[in-house]
């Protein structure tokens, strides 16, 4: 059975691919620009993920949350480093990041194949 993880990423894939058939120059250059933005430079990429995903905590983007989740586990991030960015971004963003975090926290377990982590729908 595919995981939720698994899903999303193929869905991302194919709504991406719809983007950049049917987007314009401007699209591209975006895309092209969120690309650059998280490659190696003065700060490791590892790093920049991390930031990527205490953004996208405060602002709430469920998609970039879980982007960002499935990116920082596979740059090497320990459970003890991604929990503490969590509780960076709930200090920051406040009690509205709760229902967020607990998804987050349930798609952590399932990246690190925990014992007892239910896939969320």
């Amino acid at each position: 059975m595919e995981s939720s993880l698994e899903r999303f990423r193929r869905e991302r894939e194919r709504l991406n691919a719809v983007v950049h058939e049917q987007g314009t120059r401007t699209t591209a250059r975006f895309f092209n620009l969120d690309g650059a933005a998280y490659r190696e430079g003065a700060l490791p990429a590892a790093t920049k993920e991390l930031l990527g995903l205490v953004a996208s905590l405060v602002l709430r983007c469920e998609d970039c949350i879980r982007y960002h989740l499935i990116r920082c586990v596979e740059e090497g991030h320990s459970r003890q480093a991604l929990v503490e960015a969590m509780d960076v971004a709930l200090v920051v963003g406040g009690s509205i990041l709760i229902p967020h975090l607990r998804r987050a926290h349930a798609d952590l377990a399932e990246l690190l194949g925990e014992a007892g982590a239910e896939p969320r729908p």
